[in-house]
């Protein structure tokens, strides 16, 4: 054993976080938690971990639910591709695998929305295999630690990274191993001022030495993020609100919004052709009620939301009427979630 992962397993030992999923007997709970923590604070998991594992309890549970139901439970999450791929993988496990996590990694591998990060934790954590992991805090601690000077996110840094951590992996811990370097980015190695003098490994540390732990890890340069202009449309009648259904595949996908499209040029103008062009609605538009904005991943929106009324609806299953009271239990994004409460 390095003394690089010894001295870490000591003090994880005495330091490691109170997590719900931590030494759970169940590697669902495990591949549920690994799953919501992708891009995700661990504050903001917790609650929603919770509250998934009483409605799907199980493999089996989360495999026979509707989709709408795990959108529902996910929404707030973002990224919900996630949500989806891991309701489809729940399907292929209670169907092909009796409902257990295979323990096999190519066939664990093949499930949708298990990348290699993801194997590396659940074969560690679930099943205490010896398989390092690699996770943005772990990134993070190995740049530092082995002032790595290659961009941490271009393929040479991270075949390099990859491999000081199965390096310094000790035999039967790497479950303790994984988790206490995820312990250390998420408390000490932090991204901005990290906590250096209460680190473990700080004697270690070549950055530190060097005086240049906030230069790592190197990141290629972000592009800007594009911004882009929505018109919304909301319609009521008779106590209900028309809305549509997103399609399957892409961002948001199978979940639900107030109609709405992309305009170049004034919002108020351009709306009526925006929503015949994409749901063949005819519109008039009344009042405007305000201006939502959100950033994704990967581009800003601004949606000017305006009232209208309804001239005519072509049959389309993917239209629906809500009742207002009933909004809370149709899965929405972020943007129209703060429409709907404006209602």
């Amino acid at each position: 054993m390095s003394r690089l992962s010894s001295t870490i397993l000591n003090w994880y030992r005495v330091n490691k976080r109170d997590l719900p999923w931590r030494d759970h007997p169940d590697p669902y709970a495990v591949w549920v938690s690994e799953i919501m923590l992708q891009q995700t604070r661990v504050e903001t998991v917790i609650p929603y971990f919770e509250k998934w594992m009483r409605l799907f309890p199980t493999v089996q549970a989360l495999a026979a639910a509707p989709e709408q139901d795990v959108l529902n439970a996910w929404e707030g999450l973002g990224y919900y591709s996630r949500a989806r791929n891991l309701h489809k993988a729940a399907q292929i496990v209670a169907e092909k695998y009796n409902g257990k996590l295979p323990r096999d990694l190519n066939e664990l591998r093949k499930l949708p929305g298990i990348g290699r990060y993801t194997v590396g934790a659940i074969a560690s954590m679930a099943f205490g295999m010896d398989e390092p992991t690699l996770d943005g805090n772990l990134r993070r601690v190995f740049a530092r630690l082995f002032d790595v000077s290659e961009p941490a996110d271009s393929p040479e840094g991270e075949k390099m990274l990859w491999g000081l951590v199965a390096q310094h992996l000790p035999k039967g811990e790497a479950g303790d191993y994984n988790q206490a370097l995820m312990d250390l980015g998420a408390t000490i190695c932090l991204p901005k001022n990290p906590r250096c003098l209460l680190c473990p490994l700080m004697e270690l540390c070549e950055a530190r030495s060097l005086g240049i732990q906030d230069q790592r890890p190197v990141l290629k340069p972000k592009k800007e993020t594009p911004h882009v202009v929505h018109a919304a449309a909301v319609i009521v009648q008779r106590g209900r609100a028309l809305l549509a259904k997103r399609p399957a595949d892409g961002l948001l996908g199978g979940m639900w919004e107030f109609p709405n499209g992309q305009v170049g040029g004034d919002p108020a103008r351009e709306l009526a052709k925006a929503l015949k062009t994409g749901y063949k609605l005819k519109v008039r538009r009344g009042e405007a009620l305000g201006i939502v904005e959100h950033a994704y991943t990967h581009f800003k929106v601004t949606e000017h939301v305006f009232r209208c009324d309804l001239v005519s609806i072509p049959k389309d299953k993917n239209l629906k009427w809500v009742r207002i009271k009933e909004l809370d239990n149709y899965p929405m994004g972020k943007i129209d979630r703060q429409i709907a409460g404006m209602l």
